[in-house]
């Protein structure tokens, strides 16, 4: 039977991250529909309810049992409201690795919740699970993107040349056009950076499991 992670919630100091349910399909599909979201994400477009709610029921649970990764909805824990969502994908087992991407809905950029949710993750990957290495890839126009993984303490290694596709809406068309790949990680000993602990991303915000 393949490795995979147990299916968890965790909580941080305002979000709660949780498995996805049917009933987060509306407000996954109005978050989709987001021209940064078509840009910067492999996700499908157009994203539709009915994809949304297959995500929640069938893919999402497969995706974690088949050990490739697990997926978080992430709410606000004074209003539930949805705030976003965390991807852990292609895992490798052997070297205790991930790798993360992360979306956020319009109305809450800007609050801070991408890196207050990705730090949890990793807290709970390397205290909880024992992995040792996190990887996040951010297009090199995704400026939002890389300033999330600059925040929580991750080292860019380099650049992965013409690694990715950008899309674009023109009219009813999706135009596509190829782009670099920053490639930035963090490693356990990361996160006792005394640049966390300065900014605030470190001691007492911790993850809570809520399993």
């Amino acid at each position: 039977m393949a490795a995979s992670f147990p299916e968890t919630a965790i909580s941080t100091e305002r979000l709660l991250l949780r498995p996805l349910a049917e009933d987060d399909a509306p407000g996954l599909a109005t978050m989709m529909a987001d021209d940064l979201v078509l840009a910067w994400t492999d996700l499908p477009h157009p994203f539709t309810e009915e994809y949304a709610a297959e995500l929640a029921r069938v893919l999402a649970p497969a995706h974690r049992a088949n050990g490739r990764g697990i997926v978080f909805a992430v709410t606000e824990h004074l209003t539930q409201r949805l705030v976003g969502l965390v991807e852990l994908r292609n895992t490798d087992w052997r070297l205790r690795s991930t790798e993360i991407s992360y979306v956020t809905a319009v109305w809450a950029r800007g609050e801070g919740y991408a890196p207050e949710a990705v730090l949890g993750v990793a807290q709970w990957l390397f205290e909880d699970r024992g992995f040792l290495r996190l990887e996040l890839r951010t297009a090199a126009g995704n400026t939002a993107a890389q300033q999330v993984a600059q925040k929580i303490g991750g080292i860019s290694e380099g650049v992965l040349r013409s690694a990715w596709i950008v899309r674009g809406e023109s009219g009813e068309v999706v135009e596509e056009s190829r782009s670099d790949l920053i490639l930035w990680s963090l490693l356990p000993e990361d996160l006792e950076s005394p640049e966390l602990r300065r900014d605030g991303w470190h001691g007492d915000h911790r993850y809570v499991l809520r399993d």
